[in-house]
């Protein structure tokens, strides 16, 4: 049977979006990176698969570019919830994921607002390796660990623009008190509501946003006092906006439907 797909972007964090609520759909890891192979498939940064699990409006499964599976993409999260919102003609609904329950709305102006839970501060759940303080780790530059459903490992530098990503990245996100591998951030303060950050996507590479790692830079600025809980976020691609709340960290921002379409029965059996 054809396989369609849509293809999206929060702020060049791009994703190809398989919806499996009307049928159940198999995605083997062969196919998986075959479709993120930006010259021979479509490409992404994330796959996500919506389908229908409980009472929420939809459960999203993740994928990343390798074709290992990640429990959180907030910029994939903002852009399935704003289709499904139009879809219905809601303002606001109930997704979840391997990370939990994730309330979404609209926030006007053509932004969508995802919850994507509290913030992981202990070591057992980012998670590290062993027990150590997840605000300063033992590792040169005395990054900041934070689980967002997946782990981050957040560094605050003088100068983003300085480090050499493509080889800082990898790097670190092999680290061994990592043992699930971790995303990487540079951050450097603007201010005290505004930070810009680059980032090193665990099993993608260099992207141009990141949702789940600009609320983890969000979440380890103010827990370093190094900003207020509410921030502007600036990334390569765009800006987001992270508010670290009672009920949990909310992200805000853009999104964009690029196109629809089917994968052709030649690119599928030559899988």
């Amino acid at each position: 049977m054809a396989l369609a797909f849509e293809k999206m972007h929060g702020l060049g964090n791009d994703f190809v979006v398989v919806d499996a609520r009307a049928r159940a759909i198999e995605l083997s890891a062969a196919l998986i990176t075959a479709i993120a192979d930006r010259h021979k498939g479509i490409g992404f940064d994330q796959l996500a698969v919506i389908s229908l699990r409980g009472n929420a409006d939809a459960h999203l499964t993740f994928y990343n570019a390798d074709g290992s599976t990640s429990a959180a993409c907030g910029n994939a999260t903002r852009c399935i919830a704003r289709k499904l919102m139009d879809e219905n003609g809601t303002s606001e609904l109930v997704l979840t994921t391997d990370r939990g329950t994730l309330l979404a709305r609209d926030a006007g102006d053509g932004l969508t607002s995802v919850n994507m839970g509290q913030p992981q501060l202990t070591w057992d759940e980012v998670p590290l390796a062993h027990e150590m303080d997840t605000l300063n780790l033992p590792i040169d530059g005395g990054p900041v660990a934070t689980g967002m459903g997946n782990p981050h490992c957040t560094f605050f530098v003088d100068d983003v623009a300085a480090v050499d990503l493509d080889e800082f990245g990898p790097r670190h996100e092999h680290h061994p008190l990592y043992p699930q591998r971790t995303n990487v951030q540079v951050a450097q303060i603007v201010g005290p509501d505004h930070i810009r950050m680059r980032v090193w996507e665990r099993g993608v590479g260099v992207t141009l946003a990141s949702g789940s790692s600009s609320c983890a830079t969000a979440v380890a600025a103010a827990r370093r006092g190094l900003t207020g809980r509410k921030v502007q976020i600036d990334l390569d691609g765009g800006t987001l906006w992270i508010n670290w709340a009672e009920d949990g960290v909310w992200m805000t921002g853009p999104t964009m439907t690029v196109c629809s379409g089917k994968f052709s029965d030649q690119f599928l059996d030559s899988i």
